[in-house]
């Protein structure tokens, strides 16, 4: 006679992820584009989620004890496998159908961010500016967030020498291919150059950017401020801030190969500026620090070849035969760097509002907190891989679990459930709740409480009810 195999799994926090999938569409994308491996793309984002910073080679384990959309087994050879089948046609495919679901609803907060790698096989591995502070050769990884929906949608791998100045055209090239409507980016001043300026404008993106307060029109705007810049009427008490703004005009450049001219037009920009006298005293400080180090590098003769501009604008050094070493402090320098002490700056070509603009510019930091789960909790400090199409598929996995794990921090932000809950104790008490399988029938759902019901519900998604005993 056959034999019947009875399961009992664990159900509550895999449940809660194909209820996400379904909202999101994710689910539904990834059965368009990966068809043959749908299922085992979800499984291991479910488990690189709830398995925080465990490798791959333990999903035998999970997949025992849990229901989940393969059922079975990945071995870590199998991972390897769907990881490099994951081809770049069906990734931009997926990218497309995420993008469109939100592409006119929101602002898009757009940065990137290095990954560390001991590989001498990826060919973007190079050395570069490192987040980390890492002394590894690294890639660096672009992502596009919705400010609103707080959930990723795009990404790019770049190699590890690039500056984030350098990514904003090839962007631009990108979402143009996607054909995306009204596009708005979000970005922060490392992304600022005329070039980037002029090449949103040229696509007719809506944008607001961060810029360096050493620019002459944002020097210019702080010395017509003058005294004025903690006047009442600029405070905002939300931010404790005062807030100032100006229309400036833009001077457009366009290059056109095909005529051999650049064309050159005025647009107009709305230069946004904030005063923080908290702002102004960290500054000060850092100023005092970093001019005390610079100061004994050069008493000590342990000059440094990156400060060298630092050194000549801050500092008056002769050195004779007689007198030896003299060293004075440049003072109209440092008076010229404190004027623009507690100043902070952003220009956009669409929001007129300066505190409008900087609620928008603060929703930057779903990226950078992404960021942080995507290295820490989905155990991606290092790639991990020695190929590079297994790298390519790494990421995109990876990807995948970061929009689950976004739906959910967003949603527990909104219903205060991290007044209650970490990430990890909310999920651990939905993954409590059990199923029962047997072959051939429906899933038995197990026990749930009724504040398990009630965390289903704050995260918008339908919950499994509890008995009526424990409402």
């Amino acid at each position: 006679m056959p034999s019947i195999h009875t399961k009992r799994l664990f159900y509550g926090a895999t449940y809660l992820f194909d209820q996400i999938g379904e909202a999101t569409g994710v689910a539904a994308d990834l059965k368009t584009c990966f068809p043959d491996s749908y299922r085992q793309i979800q499984s291991i984002a479910y488990y690189l989620i709830l398995e925080n910073r465990n490798p791959l080679f333990r999903f035998a384990g999970w997949a025992k004890l849990h229901k989940h959309p393969y059922g079975e087994n990945i071995p870590s050879p199998r991972s390897s496998e769907i990881f490099q089948s994951i081809s770049e046609e069906a990734k931009m495919r997926f990218f497309r159908l995420q993008g469109r679901r939100r592409a006119e609803k929101e602002c898009w907060a757009y940065d990137t961010t290095s990954i560390s790698s001991c590989s001498q096989l990826l060919k973007q591995v190079k050395y570069g500016k490192n987040k980390d502070n890492d002394r590894l050769p690294q890639i660096n990884l672009a992502l596009l967030f919705g400010e609103e929906s707080g959930l990723p949608f795009y990404y790019r791998k770049l190699s590890g020498n690039i500056p984030d100045v350098k990514t904003v055209n090839e962007l631009v090239r990108e979402l143009d291919v996607f054909g995306y409507g009204k596009i708005k980016l979000v970005m922060d001043r490392g992304f600022y150059s005329r070039d980037n300026i002029n090449a949103l404008y040229r696509q007719h993106y809506k944008f607001i950017i961060g810029v360096r307060t050493m620019l002459g029109y944002v020097k210019d705007f702080i010395a017509e401020i003058g005294t004025g810049k903690d006047s009442y009427e600029a405070y905002d008490e939300n931010h404790d801030l005062y807030a100032f703004s100006k229309t400036i005009t833009w001077d457009y450049e366009q290059k056109r190969p095909y005529k051999g001219d650049v064309l050159k037009d005025e647009r107009r920009m709305y230069l946004h500026l904030y005063y923080n006298p908290e702002k102004r005293l960290e500054d000060e400080k850092a100023l005092n620090r970093k001019l005390s180090k610079l100061r004994h590098e050069l008493e000590s003769g342990q000059r440094k070849a990156d400060y060298e501009s630092e050194y000549e604008r801050y500092f008056i050094i002769k050195e004779t035969p007689k007198l030896g070493l003299q060293i004075t402090v440049n003072q109209e320098a440092i008076d010229k760097a404190r004027e623009r002490y507690g100043f902070f700056a952003l220009v956009s070509n669409e929001v007129k509002d300066p505190i409008l603009a900087l609620n928008i510019y603060r929703t930057r930091d779903v990226v950078e907190k992404a960021y942080l789960d995507i290295k820490d909790r989905l155990n991606m400090r290092r790639t991990l891989v020695s190929s590079e199409s297994a790298l390519e598929g790494k990421i995109f996995v990876e990807f995948v679990a970061l929009i689950y794990l976004s739906y959910i921090k967003q949603r527990m932000f909104k219903a205060g459930l991290f007044a209650k809950y970490t990430m990890d104790e909310l999920l651990d008490e939905l993954d409590s709740i059990e199923c029962f399988i047997e072959p051939g029938k429906e899933p038995i759902q197990g026990e749930v409480l009724a504040k398990q019901e009630q965390l289903y519900r704050d995260l918008g998604v339908i919950p499994l009810l509890a008995a009526p005993e424990n409402r």
